[in-house]
């Protein structure tokens, strides 16, 4: 055989035998790797189930998948689970439909124990249904918050992509279908009396009462959402402020955070339109300042109205405008409110405390615990 031969097996029975020491190296260093890998993957997994192991904490309700977790804020509600308010609510049936919150339907519901509740059941849209079930949970549920104009939250159930909220119900429903929907399918035999002006005037006394509360928290509470179907009215016509959906806090008094446009047309504060879209103490005082003019007249606040020139013009300006005038204040009351015992001059008080609330530069507003100070001093009960 000539030396080149001998050269190139030589050559391969070298790398035959490189290759088998290669490959007997990688697998002892993989069995020497296996058992501790095995147990790094153990530790991991173990972590992971302990991070989503049912913890009825704020933190972990934003994130939590798995089913049936829920808590009580009230020693009325012992026990809350999905099965039972699949049951309270019939399986969350239109016929118990009671109100249209943002993001999510209320359903009257009677418990178990005979405790009958207003369940709100959030979007399941991924942004919108989370964004509201923490907004609520860090305003109402987180510390408990109450007061008496203030609807109180009694507890959370979270079950899968469901998350469901669970208030006190409150009987008479929302001011907006006192002011707007006084009949039911067209029958006078189901008319609602229309609201007396002493009532209207205790109702927004109690919106005043719990705004101011919010306001004046150690951290504030900012509403953002002040309208008549967020007012609640017990058996005794009390005003109790509702659906904390949009509610933002701020870090100290009267200050505001960067955030995106939140509230209802018509009751938007004007620094809005000129991109100016904190969550200001401020901008609740407008709301509320349009939700007062709104109960006075009976009249929505985005629907324009033609003045006696042929003009269109929104409500507050419609109504600043007769006050300016001249004319008699009572003018612009609702023609369902009885006439017997309005006095003009207590008339045209509250249209005054409402119109500053609404100026245009919102450093001008008064503070909620301005406006409870004068409106106390109202006479109306």
């Amino acid at each position: 055989m000539d030396q080149s031969a001998q050269a190139v097996i030589a050559a391969a029975a070298s790398f035959f035998v490189v290759t088998i020491l290669v490959g007997l190296i990688v697998l002892i260093c993989k069995g020497y790797k296996t058992p501790r890998s095995h147990h790094h993957q153990s530790r991991s997994r173990n972590r992971n189930r302990n991070r989503t192991a049912p913890n009825p904490t704020l933190t972990n309700l934003n994130s939590i998948t798995i089913s049936d977790v829920s808590a009580s804020f009230d020693p009325s509600l012992d026990r809350i689970s999905m099965p039972d308010l699949i049951t309270a609510t019939r399986n969350f049936s239109s016929d118990g439909v009671i109100g249209d919150g943002s993001f999510g339907l209320v359903y009257k519901a009677r418990l178990s124990n005979g405790v009958t509740v207003a369940v709100k059941k959030l979007s399941k849209d991924a942004f919108q249904g989370l964004r509201e079930f923490r907004a609520e949970m860090e305003t109402l549920g987180k510390e408990k918050i109450r007061h008496p104009n203030l609807v109180k939250i009694l507890g959370y159930c979270v079950s899968g992509d469901d998350r469901i909220l669970i208030y006190e119900f409150v009987e008479k429903g929302c001011l907006d279908q006192w002011i707007h929907d006084t009949c039911f399918s067209g029958s006078s035999a189901s008319c609602r009396a229309p609201l007396s002006w002493d009532t209207r005037v205790r109702i927004v006394k109690g919106v005043a009462r719990g705004l101011a509360f919010l306001h004046n928290l150690e951290t504030p509470i900012i509403h953002r959402d002040i309208k008549g179907s967020n007012v609640l009215l017990d058996k005794d016509f009390e005003a109790h402020i509702a659906d904390f959906g949009l509610a933002r806090r701020v870090e100290a008094s009267h200050s505001h955070v960067s955030t995106q446009v939140a509230g209802t047309m018509g009751y938007m504060p004007p620094e809005y339109k000129d991109g100016v879209t904190a969550a200001t103490v401020s901008a609740d005082v407008y709301s509320f300042g349009i939700l007062m003019i709104e109960v006075a007249t009976g009249r929505r606040p985005n629907w324009p109205i033609k003045t006696e020139d042929g003009n269109l013009v929104g409500l507050a300006e419609w109504a600043r405008r007769v006050v300016e005038e001249g004319r008699h204040a009572v003018e612009i009351i609702d023609m369902s409110v009885a006439r017997e015992g309005l006095r003009e001059e207590e008339v045209r008080e509250f249209l005054r405390v409402a119109f500053c609330c609404i100026k245009e530069k919102a450093r001008e507003r008064p503070l909620m615990v301005e406006v409870v100070e004068i409106l106390n001093q109202l006479s109306s009960s």
